[in-house]
């Protein structure tokens, strides 16, 4: 198991892959500008932002999951607002839990009956203090 949020699980076995692409986290500071008068504003640091993760997941029915229903479950969970511990490397991500605050779903490749056969999502989480 490479990691897990919430009931989603990133693995890869000889019988299903259900990972993460182009994982990126991003931390930013909050600072406010004081202005002076005749001079350069002063800058200060007011605290940290909410800390964002974002990656993609591409789901193939020919590696054992069933891509439309591994995507409907990042959108529910996206929906519902739940704030789950991102666990990656048997390590949790961050010293809080995280919500969904973005899901894109591509279906790539359906069939002549509408099964998705290959779908990728683009999620966005947003840490929950």
């Amino acid at each position: 198991m490479i990691g897990v949020f919430g009931d989603v699980v990133f693995e890869v076995s000889s019988r299903r892959i259900r990972t993460f692409d182009d994982f990126s986290r991003s931390i930013t500071s909050r600072w406010e500008d004081h202005n002076i008068v005749g001079r350069k504003p002063m800058p200060e640091f007011v605290g940290p932002t909410l800390d964002t993760v974002s990656f993609s997941m591409r789901f193939d029915a020919h590696f054992g999951v069933n891509p439309r229903s591994e995507m409907d479950k990042l959108l529910i969970m996206c929906r519902s607002g739940e704030a789950e511990t991102l666990i990656i490397g048997g390590k949790p991500l961050g010293v809080y839990k995280w919500v969904i605050t973005d899901v894109k779903q591509s279906w790539s490749v359906v069939d002549n009956k509408g099964n998705v056969i290959i779908g990728v999502v683009d999620v966005t989480l947003k840490e929950y203090t």
